[in-house]
């Protein structure tokens, strides 16, 4: 598909910035808002109710049976006639499927469409191999659950909601076995995502951040953004409030459900890492994926008592982290202002309408 076509063929004068109702809706259009957009939020029938009561955000709110009927010829043309720019997130990939994406959505996308398939860790040339690829530490992975060796996590998505994290820490094999078995017996997962589609990492001890960095490919910079870490049921205030000794006798099966974001800042000392890690990051995924990444990425990461940054997740489309919009430092540190992913993503379409050749830089 050739996107400078349809970039041709767009107003320039009046361009919208549209998203999936889900996820980081309200950080991206609150960003366009700030930059001057319309927007337009595309929403699953009975999940449009947070779009409706912040009514400053949306311009248009269009409301589908499921999120998939986006695909729908009829509903991408009024996209295309909007002079829509579709922004990526978490539930645009899970919800419309990247083959869809790549190769069925004639709408202009933000950053580069074709990497995005690159999270899903059971496909080739995924992020794992990125960050071989850029010489990024990552987690030890089993290749069996026979390897196990201390403790470690399965990750997997549950079963009926493909969205949520399924993960869980198993400390050997025998271990896993009876876990594995305990949550397919629930239903919670299935035997065959087990088998097929879950990865086992060795767990990893120390302070966990989620680095936030924008690439700019107009002027070829590596931005650092800002960091937050993610508030996770029933991990967190279980952890932290209830004594070592009262968990074990709880026996509480604990989950990765991602509930919210707080805010954190790294010692100054650090930044340099930080950095750097990104730069890699971003030179092996033009190597890989030309154009390679463009826009807002996220490297996972914990921090070691050696002070080394090993990440075991990356996101390679919007993260999840609207509490950056209000707290972050290091964007007032570059701009004087304090802003998140959704301003920067449109700081930089604004950038790109000054010239549809810099524009094209910026979509796919």
């Amino acid at each position: 598909m050739d996107v400078g076509n349809l970039i041709d063929k767009y107003d320039l004068n009046n361009i919208t910035i549209g998203v999936i109702g889900s996820h980081s809706a309200l950080e991206i259009m609150d960003g366009a808002k700030d930059e001057g957009f319309r927007t337009i939020c595309i929403c699953q029938k009975g999940r449009e109710l947070p779009y409706q009561k912040f009514r400053r955000l949306a311009d248009e709110i269009i409301i589908l049976d499921n999120f998939s009927d986006l695909m729908f010829a009829e509903n991408q043309k009024k996209l295309l006639d909007l002079n829509t720019i579709l922004i990526p997130h978490r539930s645009f990939v899970v919800y419309l499927g990247t083959d869809n994406i790549e190769k069925l959505l004639k709408i202009p996308v933000f950053g580069n469409r074709y990497i995005l398939k690159a999270e899903e860790r059971h496909l080739s040339n995924n992020q794992y191999d990125l960050l071989r690829k850029a010489d990024i530490p990552m987690p030890k992975i089993y290749s069996t659950p026979e390897e196990i060796e201390g403790p470690s996590l399965v990750k997997i998505q549950e079963a009926k909601r493909k969205l949520e994290r399924a993960f869980f820490i198993v400390t050997s094999y025998e271990d896993y076995k009876i876990k594995s078995a305990k949550r397919i017996e629930a239903g919670l997962i299935n035997e065959s995502d087990l088998k097929n589609n879950s990865i086992i990492e060795q767990y990893l001890i120390g302070t966990y951040f989620n680095f936030n960095y924008f690439y700019s490919p107009l002027d070829g910079e590596v931005e650092f953004l800002g960091i937050e870490r993610r508030l996770q049921t029933n991990i967190h205030d279980f952890t932290t409030s209830i004594p070592a000794a009262n968990q074990l006798e709880m026996s509480i099966d604990l989950q990765n459900i991602e509930v919210g974001h707080t805010p954190a800042s790294i010692r100054e000392s650090l930044l340099d890492k930080v950095f750097k890690m990104g730069e890699k990051f971003v030179q092996c995924t033009i190597k890989e994926y030309p154009p390679g990444i463009v826009g807002p990425f996220s490297l996972q990461s914990v921090v070691t008592v050696d002070l080394d940054m090993i990440v075991y997740d990356v996101s390679l489309r919007v993260p999840g982290n609207p509490i950056l919009a209000t707290t972050t430092p290091y964007t007032k540190y570059k701009y004087g202002e304090t802003f998140g992913v959704g301003r920067r993503i449109a700081m930089e379409i604004r950038r790109g309408l000054e010239n549809p050749n810099h524009l094209k830089k910026l979509v796919t």
